[in-house]
């Protein structure tokens, strides 16, 4: 089940409060502060720490069968996106990322597949990763944009089964160009880092 995507971006602040106000909840901060990594989870908010000059590594949002994450980068970066698996599964899907040549990267918590396409792919067995059933909220479909539309072929062969819910367009730079969710506000609006977020 796809139900995750990752970016990183100098808009770590307002991507927090683009997707808390289309009803997700933010799960975890954690961020490199004087050295040190350091978590700064709700109920903190922005105004007891937004002056410290934290670099965010990651900050989670989550919303039933969905789960979004963003940490400090430089500019925009799409990174991964990330699908929901049986432990049979995973273990399958990684037999044909190495009968594919694709790098697998294991481990007890996530597993990452590296493509040649720009971005890795998240395989996720863990069911703490989301908050609830897909009948809450979740991810009906992503749109991605790649210079190389063999992509949904590849995802097809990698993953066993038809990309319904996966499209792909054409163009320069590998990223997300719209995500399609139910359980979400129902609206059409662009993310800071310009996903376009379509609640249904």
């Amino acid at each position: 089940m796809l139900f995750h995507y990752h970016f990183w971006t100098p808009h770590v602040e307002e991507t927090e409060k683009f997707y808390v106000k289309n009803g997700f909840r933010i799960s975890l901060r954690t961020g490199k502060y004087r050295g040190d990594f350091q978590t700064f989870n709700p109920p903190l908010e922005w105004d007891d720490f937004r002056d410290r000059g934290i670099k965010f590594r990651i900050i989670e949002a989550r919303k039933g069968a969905i789960n979004i994450t963003f940490g400090y980068g430089k500019r925009v970066m799409f990174d991964h996106i990330g699908f929901l698996v049986s432990p049979v599964e995973l273990d399958e899907i990684c037999q044909r990322a190495g009968g594919m040549n694709w790098k697998v990267n294991r481990n007890e918590r996530r597993t990452f597949i590296g493509t040649p396409y720009g971005f890795r792919i998240e395989l996720q067995s863990n069911k703490d990763a989301i908050d609830g059933p897909p009948a809450i909220a979740r991810m009906e479909e992503l749109e991605l944009i790649m210079e190389d539309v063999e992509l949904e072929k590849d995802l097809s062969c990698l993953l066993n089964e038809t990309m319904n819910h996966i499209q792909v367009g054409k163009g320069e730079t590998s990223t997300i160009h719209q995500a399609v969710m139910s359980g979400v506000v129902p609206s059409s609006q662009r993310d800071p880092n310009g996903v376009y977020v379509v609640g249904i």
